[in-house]
This record gives C-alpha cells, sequence and structure tokens, in this order.
C-alpha cells in the first residue's frame, strides 16, 4: 500500500544545506530534512505516521480526531480519498456543526471524510474507553479503526523510526516541532549512538516528555534514544502565532525561498535561530531540522478567536 500505488513516497526525503548567517557566525552548519516533500498530500511526518496505520485498518473504515484547522485530518482524509478508505473526522467543538465549514474543514468533506462534531468536554475525554464507545456510537462508526489525534500512536512512532535511520550520521542534533510527541519518539529511536533529538514543543504546558515517553514504551518497550525538550517556543500555545514569529518565517522564506509553515515549521526554525545565537550548539555542530509540513494558507494569519481554536 505504501511502497507503490497513490500513497508511493519519496523516501529518503531531500537532505539540503542552507548558509544563514545566524549559524554561520557561530560555527553551525543547518540542515533542512525536506519531509515536506514525501507526498503531495500526505505532508511530512503525516505520511510516516499514517502509512503504518493504514496498513493496520485493512480496509475498515477509519476514525480519527482533530480541531477545526487540523493538518492530521486533512491527511487523513486525503489517504482516504486516495485509497477508496471510508474516514470519519471527530471534531473538537460541537458549536462548529452549525457554521459554515472553515477551508481546512471543507477540504476534508470535499475528501469524502464524513465529520462528527462532538463538545469540547466529550472531546477531552475521548482517549476514555467508556466515552471513546459513545462517541464512536454516536458517529455510527462502532467497529472502526481507531487512530488518535495528530496519529500518534505506537505504530506511527514505530513508522517514524526511519526518519532517524535515514538521518544517521549525518548530524549531530535533529531538531523537529512537537505536537503529540510521536515524530520525536520514533525519531530519536532511529538515530545513532551519539546523535541527539531536540524537541520543539508547539504546546505550552510542559507535559509532553512524560507523554513521549509513553509512546516509546508502547512503541519498543522503553525509553530509547537520547532526546530532549526546549518548550520555551510555542509563541502563545498550540496554533497561535505572533507579529513577531511571522516577521521571522517571512524574512526565512525570503533568504532561503521556503515556504514556511507557521504553527509548526516556525517555531522550530525559530527555536534554532535563538538557541543558535545563545550559544546552546558548540562550534563545529551539525544541525539538521526536520521540515514537517508546507503552509496552509486559509489556515495562517486567523483571528484571534479561530486560533482559539487548536489546529
Amino acid at each position: 500500500m505504501t511502497s507503490t500505488g497513490p500513497l508511493a513516497p519519496r523516501l529518503p526525503s531531500p537532505l539540503v544545506e542552507v548558509r544563514d548567517d545566524r549559524f554561520d557566525r557561530h560555527g553551525l552548519r543547518l540542515l533542512l530534512k525536506r519531509d515536506d516533500l514525501i507526498h503531495p498530500e500526505l505532508i511530512g511526518n503525516k505520511w510516516r505516521k499514517l502509512a503504518p496505520n493504514l496498513e493496520a485498518a485493512r480496509g475498515r473504515e477509519l476514525v480519527t480526531f482533530g480541531g477545526a484547522y487540523s493538518s492530521h485530518l486533512r491527511a487523513t482524509a486525503a489517504a482516504g480519498r486516495l485509497l477508496g478508505l471510508a474516514t470519519v473526522g471527530v471534531v473538537r467543538g460541537q458549536e462548529l456543526a452549525d457554521r459554515p465549514l472553515n477551508p481546512s474543514l471543507s477540504r476534508c468533506a470535499a475528501a469524502g471524510m464524513r465529520l462528527h462534531f462532538v463538545d469540547r468536554s466529550m472531546y477531552r475525554h475521548k482517549s476514555e474507553p467508556a466515552t471513546l464507545a459513545a462517541i464512536l456510537r454516536e458517529a455510527g462508526a462502532e467497529g472502526a479503526y481507531v487512530v488518535p489525534e495528530g496519529g500518534s500512536n505506537a505504530a506511527a512512532v514505530r513508522g517514524c523510526r526511519a526518519l532517524g535511520e535515514e538521518l544517521r550520521g549525518r548530524s549531530d542534533v535533529v531538531a523537529v516541532a512537537c505536537g503529540t510527541g510521536g515524530t520525536l519518539a520514533g525519531l530519536a529511536a532511529g538515530l545513532a549512538p551519539g546523535q541527539r533529538a531536540l524537541g520543539i514543543p508547539v504546546l505550552k504546558g510542559g507535559f509532553l516528555e512524560a507523554d513521549i515517553q509513553t509512546l516509546q514504551e508502547h512503541a519498543f518497550g522503553t525509553r530509547t534514544g537520547t532526546w530532549s525538550l526546549d518548550d520555551r517556543f510555542h509563541f502563545g500555545g498550540y496554533a497561535r502565532t505572533t507579529a513577531e514569529l511571522d516577521a521571522f518565517a517571512e524574512n526565512f522564506e525570503r533568504r532561503h525561498g521556503l515556504p514556511v509553515e507557521r504553527l509548526y515549521v516556525a517555531k522550530l526554525l525559530h527555536g534554532l535561530t535563538t538557541l543558535a545565537e545563545e550559544g546552546a550548539f558548540t562550534r563545529g555542530t551539525t544541525i539538521a531540522a526536520v521540515i514537517t509540513g508546507r503552509p496552509f494558507p486559509q489556515a495562517q494569519g486567523r483571528s484571534d478567536s479561530d486560533r482559539r481554536q487548536r489546529a
């Protein structure tokens, strides 16, 4: 299903060096791991996480979860369309059911995803067996294969291990933006001894380390690889941006001709630039930044009220 046909990926994804004086003057090399080029519709870590879950679903209806601007929902809907697989997206926010679909959810619906809206209290408890069973019953999806929010489960983590394997010996540090933590959990497991993974959380709260360790334990039986988090670069939380972040992303785009996705990739690159200026990396260090997504224009530059509907 994944090596040929409509989900055939471009692997390994390209690894390119960029020259940036903010890194050069500290004796650092910056590489971009262009996972955004793996597949035209299942972008970056979305392909790596979804491919093993699509294999496991084996043609069953697939149910997953996300917010109003979720890139995970868009990727799942696209996979369903390409494979002829029925998909259901459980969307946070019952109030959204009475509004016109935003561009992100419209794309999901156009791809054939059936959308089911739930109130935020129920959504918060979606991982509890009784609540999950109630959601599936209300959605008419009992017996479906369930993929968690963000696509992060043991199968996805094992799928992301290949990302680390592709980078073995290519850099000293590999950095990635973190939402649910599945990509970092797998990436770190695939790196060679002596390499380390750095996660830049896009949420605030400081709880992600425990989640990543749990994901690794479920996938590999134990905490694996050398990894850490720096949670200073969330810019207010999930799906939030600021004028400072937008200006940084626009500058990076002008410098390097790379369209910078704001909710994850911009925060990663801003974090690495700040760390370089702080002297966090020793001279001679090679840093690989994983580019996990491309801009979805309609979902960027949203109003503050829209941003509160976490992507």
